[in-house]
């Protein structure tokens, strides 16, 4: 089955979800099964590119409230974070243009690195604090993800990606998203938000039953023990 999951890299329930997502795989045994596509989205694309302040500073002035109501409010989602084994940094996070940290999720999938980059990409902002608007950073991720450092700058220095990424918040639009994550499940069923683990456990395995899909099975006990392969047996 292919999912693909529509997400910004500066939205806290997106690492959240795709946490989710990776664990109503693996209960459901359907993670082999299963083509994960990453879309681009972008929730302020208005950013400056050479902003680095604080995104608890962006939220007080977004809502209109204190920095200690602005840093409460983050506490909230970092104590759902935490539940799927994820510890946010929630001092540390800078506001961010992620349109160029989007364009080099793109080459990760050229190069078939796209889970490393997205994972690394968001942990560099919700838990080492990193700058994802800086091109320094976007290049020590890259080489991190197992991508070439000198390819990923020419494209940081080119137009590179740049229709790939406005194909799919355009395409983001005609769907009918209005916010990240969105998850979108062969095209037939739709999950909006973090949902729990067991909302993507339910649409998996509907899907799963109407395509055939049958889950690999579970060794117990480990493998290689006491077993004959062809005609080779481990005695």
């Amino acid at each position: 089955m292919k999912i693909e999951i529509w997400s910004d890299y500066v939205c806290p329930f997106c690492y959240i979800g795709k946490r989710r997502l990776e664990e109503a795989l693996e209960s459901t045994n359907l993670a082999d099964q299963a083509e994960v596509v990453f879309k681009s989205y972008q929730l302020d694309p208005n950013t400056p590119t050479d902003a680095s302040g604080s995104s608890l500073d962006g939220l007080a002035k977004k809502f209109g409230v204190s920095l200690g109501e602005a840093s409460k409010m983050m506490e909230n989602v970092a104590e759902q974070a935490k539940t799927v084994g994820l510890n946010y940094n929630v001092e540390g996070m800078k506001v961010a243009n992620t349109f160029n940290a989007h364009r080099l999720a793109k080459l990760g999938e050229l190069e078939g690195k796209a889970e490393a980059t997205t994972e690394r990409l968001m942990q560099a902002h919700f838990i080492n604090g990193e700058l994802l608007g800086d091109e320094a950073t976007l290049l020590a991720i890259a080489e991190e993800a197992g991508l070439s450092k000198e390819r990923a700058q020419q494209m940081l220095q080119s137009e590179e990606f740049a229709a790939d990424v406005q194909k799919d918040i355009a395409e983001a639009g005609q769907i009918g998203v209005q916010g990240v994550p969105f998850f979108v499940i062969n095209r037939k069923y739709a999950i909006s938000g973090a949902q729990p683990k067991e909302a993507f456990e339910e649409a998996l395995k509907k899907v799963a039953a109407e395509e055939g899909i049958q889950p690999k099975l579970k060794v117990l006990g480990g493998e290689g023990q006491g077993i004959c392969n062809d005609d080779n047996c481990e005695i």
